[in-house]
């Protein structure tokens, strides 16, 4: 192998070490997760009704104005395969990241959430909440 060809060989070699490395190794983005999710099903009074359940989406997602909000996620039911530990009775799912419980807490009294529940509460019959802390 010539000079020019080892170079350039070896230059690409450790190029590729270096991104198969960067890739197995956490990220700083993963470094700075929020601890805290806050995630919400909610059931509509009228299931069928594609009006309320856009409403209901509008109103989850102008929570994302919210300071202590670090991420916000919206969902509906995805059509996967029926099994028994899967329910998909619900309509709408929240799935909201804080930095740590107060952040959840200061969310829960915000201007913004109050509005949210004003506005919106008629649309659903059943919320269920699951928060948890990551370990």
């Amino acid at each position: 192998m010539n000079k020019s060809n080892r170079r350039k060989f070896l230059g690409t070699a450790a190029a590729l070490c270096a991104g198969t490395a960067a890739a197995a190794m956490p990220g700083q983005a993963a470094a700075k997760k929020p601890p805290m999710c806050h995630h919400v099903f909610f059931w509509l009074k009228n299931p069928g009704s594609k009006e309320d359940r856009d409403a209901l989406i509008a109103g989850v997602k102008s929570l994302s104005k919210i300071p202590t909000v670090r991420d916000l996620r919206v969902g509906v039911v995805a059509n996967t395969e029926a099994r028994g530990v899967v329910d998909s009775t619900w309509g709408v799912s929240e799935l909201i990241f804080f930095d740590d419980i107060a952040g959840e807490a200061a969310y829960q009294v915000h201007p913004i959430h109050e509005e949210f529940i004003k506005k919106c509460s008629h649309l659903w019959e059943k919320v269920i909440v699951y928060d948890a802390l990551e370990v």
